[in-house]
This record gives structure tokens, C-alpha cells and sequence, in this order.
């Protein structure tokens, strides 16, 4: 089994990297462990609270959980994949069944800042873009998919999401083997990417 981490700021194209790869390799061979999935449970606090959390910081991840799921994989077993809702800040009673296969992909912002995490992958990837396409991007998916205004993604981005890119996301570049700038629209990196696991799968 090989162990792929996808880091890189918030919007910087992750995701599209992350599909472009399963369809290059087929959805049979790839399962993908999506860091969000992991921030704590935090249904003990009032919502008024839980929307203050910083989401950017080290500290909002139970990392154990996602390395002993990874560890689980390695093993043959399959794991259950919290659900996470930006809505309420909370975790879901349900989760999605995760199966073992050749290819594992952990993909989110910090999955290269833990050295515990960043020794059971293969290779570390990280996705580089400009902060201005990174915030438009954060601007219309905040906006659609997690309720928030304009003026509320605004102070957000300049309150905890720029100082945590800047303090903990774009240091852990420096652990990565292969960097991945114009995230997805970058199909030279992401072929070369694909042949090195075909490579090391055959």
C-alpha cells in the first residue's frame, strides 16, 4: 500500500488535485482519508463558541484517530471515517467506511505538519498557489457551503486563516518530496505524480 499526503492551503486546489489522480488510477485502487474529517468533536461547547474555533490551527485535529486509522488500513481493515459539519462544528453519529486499497491519499492542510503522520506516507505533496486565487476560492466555498456572508469569511481569513498559513501551512512546504504549483490546473506535475505511484504500484 502506498501512503500519499496531499497538503496546501486553504483553497489552493487540494481537492482537484486529489481528483484528478483517481481518475488517472481508477477509483479501485485509491482511497482517500480527508484531514476535515478528524477536527475534534466539539459538541460540549456552545455553538456561539464552536464557530470561533480556529480551523487552521494544529491543535483543532485528533491526529491519533487519523494515524491509527491509516495504520488500520495498512493492516486490511476497514475504518469508519468521522463526518464533520462546518454548520454546527460538530461530528456526525454516522461515518463513511473506508477500505484498504493500493493507494491511500490523506489530503488537507496540515497533513504534513505532524512527523508521526508525515513517517507513514510514501510521498508528501504539497499544492502551492497565489493567496489572492487561494481567498476567492475560500470566499465562494464559505459563502455556499458553510453559511457564512462576505464580510464573515473576510475577518476569518485575516483573523486566524492568512496567520495560520503563514505560521503553520506554508513552513510544512519544506517536507514535501513533490510541490504542486497552480494546484489542479497543473497537469505536467500531476501526470509525473501519477506515473511515480504506477511506478512504485507495478
Amino acid at each position: 500500500m502506498i501512503v500519499i499526503g496531499i497538503a496546501g492551503g486553504t483553497g489552493s486546489g487540494k481537492s482537484t488535485v486529489v481528483r484528478r489522480i483517481i481518475e488517472n488510477l481508477s477509483d479501485s485502487k485509491v482511497s482517500v482519508l480527508a484531514q476535515d474529517s478528524y477536527y475534534k468533536d466539539n459538541s460540549d461547547m456552545p455553538l456561539e463558541e464552536r464557530q470561533k474555533i480556529n480551523f487552521d490551527h494544529p491543535e483543532a485535529f485528533e491526529w491519533d484517530l487519523l494515524i491509527q486509522h491509516i495504520e488500520d488500513l495498512h493492516q486490511g481493515k476497514v475504518v469508519q471515517q468521522p463526518i464533520y459539519s462546518y454548520l454546527t462544528c460538530t461530528r456526525s453519529e454516522d461515518t463513511i467506511p473506508v477500505k484498504p486499497q493500493k493507494v491511500v491519499i490523506v489530503e488537507g492542510i496540515l497533513c504534513l505538519g505532524q512527523s508521526k503522520l508525515r513517517d507513514v506516507m510514501d510521498i508528501k505533496v504539497f499544492v502551492d498557489c497565489e493567496s489572492d486565487i487561494r481567498l476567492s476560492r475560500v470566499i465562494q466555498r464559505d459563502i455556499v457551503e458553510r453559511g457564512r456572508n462576505v464580510q464573515q469569511v473576510l475577518d476569518r481569513y485575516e483573523d486566524t486563516v492568512r496567520p495560520s498559513h503563514l505560521q503553520f501551512i506554508e513552513p510544512t512546504k519544506q517536507y514535501a518530496d513533490i510541490i504542486v504549483p497552480q494546484g489542479g490546473e497543473n497537469h505536467v506535475a500531476i501526470d509525473i505524480l501519477t506515473q511515480f505511484i504506477q511506478k512504485n504500484l507495478a
